[in-house]
Parts: C-alpha cells; sequence; structure tokens
C-alpha cells in the first residue's frame, strides 16, 4: 500500500505509507474520515513524517504530505549508510538500524522502506520488534535515526577537539 508520489519542488519527494479509514456513526448513519502517513525527503540526509485528516482522501494525503515537509529534520549519515548501530522506540514498537556494506540494499519492511529510501540511505539492516503497527514503526525509525551522530559530533559534545588516537 505505500504509494509512491514524486514532487519535483525544491528536489523533495514525498511517499504515501498508509491510508486509514475511521466511522463516526451519527444518527442517520456513518461519517467517514480518511487520515494518511505520508514521508517526505530529499535524499540527501533530509527527512520529515506527516500525518493528516480529511473528508477525502486526496486532501488528507495533502494535508500529510505539508505536515512532513514542516517537520523536517536532518540525519547524520556516511556515505550510503549510517554511522553506527541504533534502536528507535515509540509505543510498543522498536526498530533496530544496523549499518551495512556497500551493494548490500535497503534490508527493511514496507512501512519502513520508504523512510530510508528518502533521506538517502542506500545499504541498511533493519529489525522490528514489539508491535508492527504502521505509524509506530515509522515513528520508532525516525526516533532512531533522529539519535545518529557521526564521529565528528561525538568528539565534539565530548570537548575532544582534534586530538589524534596514540599521542
Amino acid at each position: 500500500m505505500a504509494q509512491r508520489q514524486f514532487e519535483e519542488e525544491r528536489g523533495f519527494e514525498s511517499s504515501t505509507v498508509g491510508v486509514f479509514r475511521s466511522a463516526k456513526v451519527v444518527k442517520g448513519g456513518k461519517n467517514f474520515s480518511f487520515e494518511a502517513l505520508v514521508v517526505a525527503g530529499d535524499r540527501g540526509g533530509g527527512i520529515g513524517l506527516g500525518y493528516g485528516k480529511a473528508k477525502e482522501v486526496p486532501a488528507a494525503v495533502d494535508k500529510a504530505t505539508k505536515d512532513a515537509r514542516r517537520r523536517m529534520i536532518r540525519v547524520a549519515l556516511v556515505g550510503n549508510t549510517i554511522p553506527h548501530e541504533v534502536t528507535g522506540r515509540f509505543g510498543s514498537s522498536r526498530i533496530k538500524l544496523i549499518p551495512a556494506r556497500p551493494g548490500t540494499g535497503i534490508k527493511a519492511g514496507r512501512f519502513v522502506r520508504p523512510l530510508l529510501e528518502l533521506v538517502g540511505i542506500r545499504d541498511v539492516l533493519t529489525k522490528a520488534y514489539g508491535s508492527t503497527n504502521k505509524k509506530n514503526l515509522c515513528k520508532a525509525a525516525l526516533t532512531a535515526l533522529q539519535a545518529l551522530r557521526t564521529r565528528e559530533q561525538i568528539e565534539q559534545g565530548r570537548g575532544a577537539g582534534a586530538c589524534s588516537p596514540g599521542s
């Protein structure tokens, strides 16, 4: 169900991860509304996850796409993979992202794959634990990506500066 929708504006692409239908029962019957979960990214370390609700599917997808663009974050990447192993949690879902050698590809489930592709990762292994709910898995993967740090960022945080090992 992970539909693709490409946008050429400012180099962003978006992918619809899921569309959900909910119903409110009223005196005259059922009122249906739709919710959409959309990922937007620039394939260069920028990623956003958006959620939108409306009476019609296209309107919900548009709202979710705007929300994803508004919530863009930067992710630390090393080449085409991630700098280190990381685990993300959201609700009862956990996902482990493991760096992989070049040529491995993205080994991920159908809900996490668009998120990893649109952030610009080409080689990564993933493992999901707990709940496999679409929304929670995507949010867990996003928290894992937010926790990534490069070697330089860690050194800077520790105040190590330009120390070389062994000196």
